[in-house]
């Protein structure tokens, strides 16, 4: 996909680790594409190679004993993987921002949020005194922060859970960056407060007009936020299009088996359907379809050839042609 309208562009994207002689491909080839004030979902077990995915958009990739072995990531007409490390610092949390999985350890125990908040603030603009604490108790009232007046001055540990997602968004925000990565922003969260973060995260992506890519497992939370949706697995996309599709008409076994784990009232008293087996070991993936050993419709071909990509048309994609690919002709 090119055009004006892409904010971000990830193409045949590879980031491999080496440790001890043995090369482990987390990150295998993926392509995507996020476009101005979209919401897309990158989804996928956990080791699939989601987070990879996101630091390698940010150039967080420990090297050694990580490396880019490949491919581009574009954003906004700008080669990322070109950047030097100052341009990169740049972009992070100015144009790019992240929301991490766990607050609790991505925020430093011994400053207050307001400190963690202003610095993510005076690293990209010339914003002090008066006019800075002010910014701060602004972008705390923003993301929903009661008395922020008096929270700015609070240490991690004296906030619940969920205050302290919101302040991880609020760093997020401070810069007003045009694309932010949420990294399983709710799944250390309790249902309600789950459901509450991603209302917020809607409501601030319309007022902002900012796009995000959500990565998760969970495909309630991808039916609620998704335009558009791509499924990872072992280090590859094995399916992607806008999420009616994904939902309504899945092209890929995996994706098929994910939205059959969904828990619903309807399979109430009933034992909730699981994959069997685990994603492989990156450093060890089985020849073929790396989804072949633990899918039910695995012939000699799915074990013998890598698969490409079948158009189901409208931008659904999915890697399987032997099953799905058949039944849509």
């Amino acid at each position: 996909m090119a055009g004006d309208d892409i904010l971000l562009s990830v193409e045949d994207l590879k980031v491999y680790f080496r440790s001890d002689g043995v090369l482990a491909r987390a990150v295998d080839g993926i392509s995507f594409d996020i476009r101005h004030e979209e919401t897309v979902c990158l989804v996928g077990e956990s080791g699939c190679g989601k987070t990879v995915t996101a630091l390698s958009v940010l150039g967080l990739i420990p090297r050694p004993p990580g490396e880019i072995a490949g491919g581009r990531i574009r954003f906004d007409d700008q080669d990322l993987l070109d950047c030097t490390e100052a341009q990169l610092q740049h972009i992070r949390g100015n144009q790019i921002a992240m929301v991490f999985q766990e607050p609790l350890s991505s925020l430093n125990p011994v400053f207050t949020v307001g400190d963690q908040i202003k610095e993510a603030i005076m690293i990209h603009e010339n914003t002090t005194g008066d006019d800075l604490q002010a910014r701060c108790v602004q972008l705390l009232k923003r993301v929903g922060i009661p008395a922020a007046p008096d929270r700015i001055n609070a240490y991690p540990h004296q906030l619940s859970g969920g205050q302290r997602q919101r302040v991880m968004i609020a760093m997020a925000l401070a810069c007003n960056p045009a694309l932010v990565l949420a990294d399983e922003p709710t799944t250390a969260l309790d249902v309600t407060v789950q459901s509450q973060i991603l209302k917020l995260f809607t409501e601030l992506q319309k007022k902002l007009s900012m796009s995000v890519m959500y990565i998760t497992h969970d495909l309630g939370v991808v039916k609620k936020v998704a335009d558009r949706v791509y499924v990872m697995y072992a280090g590859i996309i094995v399916e992607q299009g806008a999420k009616n599709a994904i939902f309504d008409v899945p092209g890929h076994p995996y994706t098929r088996a994910l939205l059959a784990s969904i828990p619903h009232r309807s399979k109430r008293g009933k034992r909730l359907y699981s994959i069997p087996g685990s994603v492989p070991n990156p450093a060890h993936k089985p020849p073929g379809c790396p989804f072949h050993p633990r899918c039910p419709f695995a012939v000699n071909q799915c074990r013998e050839r890598f698969p490409q990509m079948c158009d189901f048309g409208s931008g659904h994609l999915a890697r399987c042609p032997v099953v799905y690919g058949k039944e849509r002709k």
